[in-house]
């Protein structure tokens, strides 16, 4: 019997677990799992381990956490497993043309956008945001260039005009991994088309800041619907909220979970309307409700119940 191909896992994030699960269901032989070091979370700075590192510990693969995987000492390593394949799926860093050629047969990797599109790190995110209407996943040949390697497959799907980044990614995850297995056998087999990327279409997907949840109430409702979708589960779309006449307890931060778009108009960033049904606020071109929301260091409420613990009414502005 030929010896199952065997492969290193490099994966951090969530997205990255379903792929690694059906390798490991497919019968591919993991040699170790290379993830990002664990990182203090939350208010007690606690170090939590990663999906993925919990996954692997409990399928007995080992587990390599160097800070930097393209250090000599983390290359050789790699290279003493002397694996047939490197799989990458949000694991954090890129990696170097020396760790690339480690491999016997090639490295892959799964990609959260249909490439050329959204190249980078955070291509749901950034398509949700820029109110795409489709998506997909791409396995690619990696190369030193990041997201620019051969494209072996592809799937699409449709983005719900109220999904959240981190629903979408929950779904390319899933849809993702059985076409990863399916392309690593083909490599592996000589089967594979690969096709090239077609550079006029390269649009960027760069990594998400905290800032870049703050919503500027002059773009049009759509636009800010988009925002508070994309943004989750991090950093969260927010706005400060003043209340007329000024007080000095000044602006309050507002984590905005949950919007509609509505009829309504105004000056933008007015609050317009304030009932059990959502804060209507107007923006550059009709108005956001805002329908689920969260103070800080509060747990996210809906806006009626929220209402009834905050005075917020027509002519309060939001924004900063």
């Amino acid at each position: 019997m030929d010896k199952p191909l065997s492969i290193v896992m490099l994966g951090t994030g969530d997205f990255a677990l379903p792929a690694f699960v059906a390798l490991l269901d497919a019968g591919f032989r993991a040699l170790a799992l290379v993830t990002q070091p664990d990182r203090p979370q939350g208010r007690k700075q606690e170090l939590i381990p990663s999906l993925i590192k919990r996954e692997a510990q409990a399928r007995g693969v080992p587990v390599f956490q160097p800070e930097r995987v393209n250090d000599p000492g983390a290359v050789e390593h790699i290279r003493g497993l002397a694996p047939d394949f490197l799989i990458t799926a949000a694991y954090g860093q890129i990696l170097s043309a020396e760790l690339l050629g480690v491999p016997r047969v090639g490295a892959l990797n799964l990609h959260g956008s249909i490439l050329p599109a959204y190249r980078g790190a955070a291509p749901v995110a950034r398509a949700i945001q820029n109110g795409e209407a489709e998506s997909g996943v791409t396995v690619i040949q990696m190369t030193p260039r990041v997201d620019a390697g051969g494209m072996i497959a592809f799937a699409r799907t449709p983005i719900d005009p109220d999904e959240t980044a981190g629903e979408l990614e929950d779904r390319l995850a899933a849809l993702g991994a059985p076409l990863l297995v399916e392309a690593v056998r083909r490599v592996a087999e000589g089967r594979a088309e690969i096709l090239p990327q077609d550079a006029s279409l390269v649009t960027r997907a760069p990594k998400l800041r905290k800032e870049d949840g703050v919503i500027d109430w002059t773009l049009p409702a759509r636009r800010i619907h988009d925002l508070v979708r994309a943004m989750q589960p991090w950093p969260t779309a927010s706005t400060a909220w003043t209340a007329l006449p000024w007080t000095p307890k000044g602006p309050i931060r507002l984590i905005v979970r949950k919007t509609a778009v509505v009829d309504g108009s105004g000056e933008p960033g007015t609050v317009i309307a304030a009932t059990k049904d959502g804060i209507d606020v107007a923006a550059g071109a009709g108005a956001v409700r805002l329908t689920v929301v969260q103070a800080s260091g509060k747990k996210p409420m809906p806006a009626d119940e929220f209402l009834r613990g905050h005075h917020i009414q027509p002519g309060d502005r939001m924004g900063d």
